[in-house]
């Protein structure tokens, strides 16, 4: 991670080699931010510590779980251009960018066309 890149929701990580995270099976995992805490008001176990009272927690797809880890653990990776979040009954996404900006795209319902398209 480059001193002007923080870690943030929705960018792809890797867990640094340790003692505590080899010992664990982490070490070198990819992984994606599924959120941050504050471990004094959550309670949440966090890996390397709470010390800074910030935990980032880090969701692993090949295991289908996530871990809360100290930030020091991580190393940044990508912003994961192209990730999308929808809501329900949001007419709109979010777009993830190459310098992780979220840019809102309009999108279509299911089964509706725009009154512009003719075919």
């Amino acid at each position: 991670m480059s001193a002007e890149t923080q870690i943030a929701f929705g960018d792809t990580v890797r867990v640094r080699s340790t003692a505590l995270t080899e010992g664990r099976g982490l070490a070198r995992r990819v992984g994606r931010v599924f959120g941050e805490t504050t471990p004094s008001i959550t309670g949440v176990d966090v890996i390397g510590g709470s010390g800074a009272d910030y935990a980032i927690n880090v969701f692993f797809e090949d295991r289908n779980q996530a871990y809360w880890f100290a930030a020091s653990l991580l190393e940044f990776v990508d912003h994961a251009p192209g990730t999308e979040i929808t809501l329900e009954g949001v007419p709109k996404k979010w777009v993830r960018t190459e310098a992780g900006e979220w840019l809102e795209v309009q999108r279509e319902e299911p089964g509706k066309r725009p009154w512009w398209k003719f075919w």
